[in-house]
């Protein structure tokens, strides 16, 4: 890889925003029939909530293929072009227990995305779930996602997976490797209301290793701090939450409830302003948040106005901008997250690893 390469690759800035809508909702492990999901309707809502990035992985499928058939709907094309919106998926991780890391792989799988997506280059391509294959397979997986960076047709490249200590080792050696950070590192359920060892084990580590971009996932841990608990898709209950944990979630749900509260709504309103509140000038943290129906999409974006505003995608000033009223929610908000931690008792910051 030539230097001159990689120094425009330094000087392309990544900027996701700070919500982004997740693809998993899609998938068989969250629903048991997601080619029924309105996704044309899903995805305008976003967009014109100013929401334009999308994260999903071949592993969430059909999730690619309904994403891609709904991005060429004429009701998408007619006022968005493929300028307007990013695309951000993964490799590698093939099924629950199969994992293939190797170039030609990558390869096949990239063509793959494209195809299903009808597009020329995809804006980041992480590597799924790196804790599940060895640190050189990751390392080596990232150095092939680099030379399609090289070749126009990946823009960014990252790292996935749920396991802090195992992302921030895999960067500092790709940093180490190659001469170049990983772009983006993606990790889920490490920044809710139940588990914030992002803030605590992870920020650091990463800046360590050259990382600007963080994409924070699964803010209501798979479903887990919602009145309906974790789901229970097509593939059946894969959620790695403990019975206890999954207990004391419930009965959380159930003290919120009772204050005309929803867990879910909260849970949300955390994670964004965790998020928004690390943020810095040379770090950035997104919050992804899967979605299914139109419902749902409309009261995620309600609740990220809440803690942003309008303006849902950009990080500048005015997005930070506090009214009066939000300082009233937000001090409401600390109250009863603080209630529900309670409830929570010693399965604060349990991690799933």
């Amino acid at each position: 890889m030539s230097p001159g390469k990689v120094e425009k690759e330094k000087l392309v800035p990544l900027s996701l925003g700070p919500f982004i809508i997740g693809g998993a909702g899609f998938s068989y492990q969250l629903v048991n029939e997601p080619e029924k999901a309105p996704a044309v309707d899903i995805l305008l809502e976003a967009f014109k909530a100013g929401v334009r990035t999308i994260d999903t992985s071949p592993y969430y499928d059909p999730s690619e293929l309904i994403l891609g058939a709904a991005l060429a709907d004429s009701r998408i094309t007619q006022s968005y072009s493929r300028k307007d919106y990013k695309l951000m998926t993964k490799v590698g991780r093939i099924s629950s227990s199969h994992f293939d890391y190797s170039a030609k792989w990558i390869h096949k799988s990239i063509r793959r995305s494209l195809e299903r997506f009808r597009t020329s280059y995809l804006d980041v391509v992480f590597c799924h779930d790196v804790e599940f294959v060895s640190p050189e397979e990751a390392v080596a997986a990232v150095g092939t996602l680099f030379e399609l960076c090289d070749e126009g047709i990946v823009n960014h490249v990252g790292i996935s997976g749920f396991n802090l200590e195992t992302l921030s080792q895999v960067a500092m050696s790709v940093l180490e490797t190659y001469g170049r950070p990983v772009c983006v590192v993606q990790t889920w359920a490490q920044l809710t209301l139940q588990n914030t060892c992002l803030e605590s084990s992870g920020l650091a580590k990463f800046r360590a290793a050259g990382i600007r971009t963080i994409c924070s996932s699964s803010p209501l841990a798979v479903g887990l701090l919602s009145s309906r608990g974790v789901p229970v898709g097509g593939l059946g209950d894969w959620h790695p939450a403990p019975e206890g944990l999954r207990i004391q979630a419930r009965k959380a749900a159930e003290e919120l409830e009772r204050v005309g509260e929803s867990m879910s709504s909260l849970a949300l309103r955390f994670a964004i302003r965790k998020a928004i509140s690390l943020t810095t000038a040379d770090l950035h943290i997104s919050t992804i948040s899967g979605v299914a129906s139109v419902d749902e999409v409309v009261s995620n974006l309600a609740a990220a106005r809440q803690v942003l505003g309008e303006n849902l995608g950009s990080f500048d000033d005015e997005t930070r901008t506090t009214l009066g009223s939000r300082l009233k929610l937000e001090q409401k908000d600390k109250e009863r997250c603080a209630l529900v931690r309670d409830v929570l008792g010693p399965w604060v910051d349990y991690s799933f690893s």
